[in-house]
């Protein structure tokens, strides 16, 4: 679902200024499109669509406003009803089992792509100094998308926003195809190395970019010695990355 908006509505440098109908009229619309009802706070959406990098000042000295509280709010909506999905889907599963299953369901790299399916990469608000050095896979998309559900539950309470999660966002996953196929590489190393009695530790190697669009480099160490490295913009995305290095050369099954 690809959002077709006039090119003027994404400069991040224009967005609603103070009598920009349009813009106003223009996220309105998207967002009605989105989420399947007119907003009615339309604030709390144009604040879940603002990167940290394009955050404002308030009347709170040392307070920018960004969507970053939305992002925590947003969070804990998503987690929560997917964790009921799965305990009903699921009655004979365990704890462990949950767990694992919606940590693969919420993670940054998946959100991202929901966040483009569903158009929010179109909407975004943020630096636009920054356009060029922007990262493929930085998390300000899945940050967005998780503001967005934080937007909804506030906007229209937890009822509709449980709607929404199930079956907008929920549609773009094959639920089946998550529980068989494990990218949790980190953790079945760790399950290979304590079979084989082998040490295994991740260490941040080194960090480049800047603080809204950083980039980790960390390496695996197998016994102390270095065995491969991995790159991500969050820490816990540059440990899968090396683990999966690891993983393939090790041609663990």
């Amino acid at each position: 679902m690809q959002l077709a908006l006039p090119r003027s509505f994404f400069n991040p440098l224009t967005w609603f200024r103070t009598g920009n109908t349009d813009l106003r009229k223009n996220l309105r619309r998207s967002v009605t499109h989105i989420i399947g009802a007119r907003p009615s706070n339309l604030g709390l959406y144009q604040l879940a669509l603002r990167h940290t990098s394009a955050s404002k000042a308030t009347a709170i000295e040392g307070f920018r406003e960004s969507n970053e509280r939305l992002e925590y709010l947003g969070d804990a909506v998503l987690g929560m009803v997917i964790a009921e999905f799965l305990f009903k889907k699921y009655p004979y599963k365990d704890e462990g089992f949950l767990t694992e299953i919606r940590s693969r369901i919420v993670n940054r790299e998946t959100l991202n792509g929901i966040a483009r399916k569903i158009g929010l990469d179109q909407l975004i608000e943020y630096d636009g100094s920054r356009t060029r050095s922007l990262p493929a896979r930085t998390s300000m998309y899945g940050d967005a998308l998780e503001a967005l559900v934080g937007a909804v539950y506030l906007d229209k309470g937890f009822r509709f926003s449980r709607r929404f999660i199930l079956k907008d966002l929920l549609s773009h996953y094959d639920i089946d195809s998550i529980v068989q196929n494990n990218g949790n590489f980190k953790s079945r190393l760790i399950e290979w190395a304590q079979r084989e009695g082998k040490e295994i530790r991740f260490e941040i190697v080194s960090e480049k970019g800047n603080s809204h669009f950083r980039e980790f480099i960390s390496q695996v160490l197998i016994d102390d010695e270095p065995f491969a490295t991995g790159s991500g913009y969050s820490k816990k995305k540059a440990e899968q990355s090396a683990a999966e290095k690891a993983f393939e050369s090790l041609t663990i099954k």
